[in-house]
């Protein structure tokens, strides 16, 4: 990957006003309109077939998106129910299926919720799920492919960026999901030109200079509470952050090439427009 890359996850509001109404589509509307990447979220459960998922490989292909999947929310590595901890292999194998089939390269998954668990307990049974997931993955003939475990915005979860970057050493396969609308709800409101610094000076401490420098990004507004993220917004929000200003700056100062996914609440291509635009401007600005 050589360049930052912008897209949206799943189907904008505009790509419907459009006339297109399968994802088979999203490709080819994502390039007329200047955007290089898609998200496609199996959030509710791995629907999608197989001949879906090739058709959308060749657009992409034809088109110049770069294709990334979400794994079903389910996932939770530090389930103490035996069965629910097996379900979650299943939920990232069949995610890692179909991105085969699409041509992509990421798969960003929520890792655990803490449960009745100790934070430290639940870290630890995530940490062992991830390398015995690995060794899953590869036997299953997709070592290829990359998973990203992705930062949360509930203290109930697990996924600090400190937690991430430390899952992401323990096979190569793993590259950091950063979501800093999650970020910023956990540090209420603190996501600041500090925290940046913090996050990706840790990254680059921790992890191959590969990995460092080309994460995976989603970032949305985000409304927060006592207990962390309650809802995704717009960039238009003024109430709530983060900020996206101070996260291109972050990325042109550590010389990083993420794909960035948009996750505004039904906009997302639009506002995903909007953050390569803001990018680009910054960046000309030196």
């Amino acid at each position: 990957m050589s360049e930052i890359k912008f897209g949206p996850s799943g189907n904008s509001r505009g790509f419907y006003e459009a006339g297109y109404k399968s994802s088979v589509d999203a490709p080819r509307w994502l390039r007329e309109i200047g955007l290089s990447a898609y998200e496609y979220s199996f959030g509710q459960g791995v629907r999608l077939n197989d001949a879906t998922a090739a058709t959308i490989g060749d657009a992409a292909r034809t088109y110049g998106i770069e294709v990334s999947v979400h794994a079903p929310y389910f996932v939770s590595f530090a389930s103490e129910d035996p069965q629910k901890a097996e379900n979650s292999f299943g939920y990232v194998l069949n995610s890692l299926r179909k991105l085969d089939l699409m041509g992509g390269s990421r798969c960003v998954m929520h890792t655990a919720s803490c449960g009745k668990l100790a934070r430290a307990e639940a870290i630890a049974r995530s940490r062992d799920a991830l390398a015995e997931l690995a060794a899953r993955v590869r036997e299953a003939g997709l070592g290829r492919l990359r998973v990203c475990p992705e930062t949360m915005g509930r203290y109930a979860q697990i996924g600090t960026a400190e937690e991430i970057v430390d899952f992401c050493t323990i096979d190569e396969i793993y590259v950091p999901c950063f979501d800093f609308g999650h970020i910023n709800c956990y540090l209420q409101g603190r996501l600041d030109r500090d925290a940046y610094d913090r996050i990706f000076d840790y990254a680059f401490e921790k992890l191959p200079e590969a990995k460092a420098r080309s994460p995976h990004v989603h970032f949305s507004k985000i409304q927060y509470g006592a207990k962390g993220e309650i809802r995704h917004l717009t960039l238009a929000d003024e109430t709530y952050g983060p900020d996206f200003e101070t996260f291109a700056e972050a990325v042109l100062r550590y010389r990083l090439t993420p794909v960035v996914i948009c996750e505004s609440a039904e906009i997302m291509a639009e506002d995903a427009l909007r953050m390569r635009d803001a990018y680009l401007s910054i960046a000309a600005r030196g």
